[in-house]
């Protein structure tokens, strides 16, 4: 009998592996009611244990992925025109997202001024212009959409978070604190994740607040050990997007087990009706979150994105689990009545 098989049969801690943390099982409360709609409602969970990259996938783990494999990411290949009807011919070439903070009020109108498409944009030049440095390789990848991530996990032997277990996994064991460590943004005035500095979105004229992408784990770990968990890059998870969780969630009387959302129909971006493109959910905001604009810097917080998107501020990280059991249903793996 394996070590792994010997701990699920007698329920002990499985022994442990580099670079993941062991996330015991249990239940806990999931979503928030006092920031965003599309978080509530607040429900229980029960998640079984899994194991978890202890930081988000860094450009030398997948810089040796590529070695390894010649993957070449969606941004590095011209889109489908068929996919984007109607798009400008300057996006459809090889390219993605890249941030770029407004010097003036007057390039505020909306996101679309301090957000750039640019062609050559990759997850090894992630701005379109300056290959990664030295420095970086242990800075987060990022220019990653969501297949790329998926063709990683693949190959690590991993496979990407489900929603309910990348929340419980941020949480830490303290269950329903607004943050990851608590209740407090800046517990004794210090800074606890790398989120936006200043008036978001526009650059600091003095240059004394930057923004960007931190080294991982320069910012203190949860209480599980796992490091940027909130803020630096949003992370990919595995489950479709819905506009709110379901209210049948919220009975009390049953506990979803290992919850999944693995249909795509209302994933759809009902804005974009003639672009059929699933969405999936990103969790634990980025460092362009900021107080004044984007309160997402939490473990309950969600947001909606397209498979094929690729940004600077979006990453991900890996999960393992000891037996990863089919869907039973559209919902969940099983439930607990009680």
């Amino acid at each position: 009998m394996t070590g792994f098989q010997e701990a699920t049969a007698t329920g002990s801690t499985p022994p442990a592996k580099d670079g993941l943390v062991w996330i015991e099982g249990g239940s806990f409360l999931m979503g928030s009611e006092d920031f965003y709609p599309e978080e509530g409602p607040v429900h229980r969970v029960r998640v079984d244990g899994f194991f978890m990259d202890a930081t988000p996938v860094t450009n030398r783990d997948f810089s040796r992925f590529v070695t390894d494999t010649g993957y070449v990411t969606v941004a590095e290949q011209a889109p489908d025109p068929s996919l984007y009807p109607g798009a400008d011919p300057a996006v459809l070439q090889p390219g993605s997202l890249v941030f770029r903070a407004p010097k003036s009020p007057g390039d505020m109108r909306f996101w679309g001024d301090w957000w750039r498409y640019v062609a050559g944009a990759c997850w090894h030049r992630p701005d379109g212009i300056l290959s990664l440095s030295e420095e970086m390789m242990d800075y987060p990848v990022v220019q990653v959409c969501h297949a790329d991530a998926e063709a990683y996990a693949r190959w690590a032997g991993k496979v990407l978070p489900s929603e309910a277990e990348w929340e419980f996994a941020a949480r830490g064991g303290i269950d329903g604190a607004t943050f990851a460590w608590g209740e407090e943004f800046e517990p004794d005035g210090h800074r606890m994740a790398n989120v936006w500095d200043g008036n978001f979105p526009m650059a600091d004229p003095a240059g004394k607040a930057k923004f960007g992408t931190t080294p991982v784990g320069a910012f203190p770990a949860n209480g599980y050990g796992l490091s940027d968990m909130i803020g630096n890059v949003w992370e990919w998870t595995d489950d479709y997007w819905t506009d709110r969780h379901p209210d049948d969630a919220a009975k009390p009387c049953c506990i979803p087990i290992n919850p999944r959302i693995v249909t795509a129909e209302q994933s759809y971006d009902p804005r974009q009706p003639a672009i059929r493109i699933p969405r999936k959910i990103l969790k634990g905001g980025s460092h362009l979150c900021a107080p004044s604009y984007c309160r997402r810097y939490r473990p309950a917080a969600r947001h909606p994105e397209m498979i094929d998107s690729a940004t600077t501020h979006v990453g991900f990280r890996c999960v393992l689990r000891l037996a990863d059991k089919p869907c039973l249903e559209p919902r969940s793996v099983g439930i607990e009545c009680l």
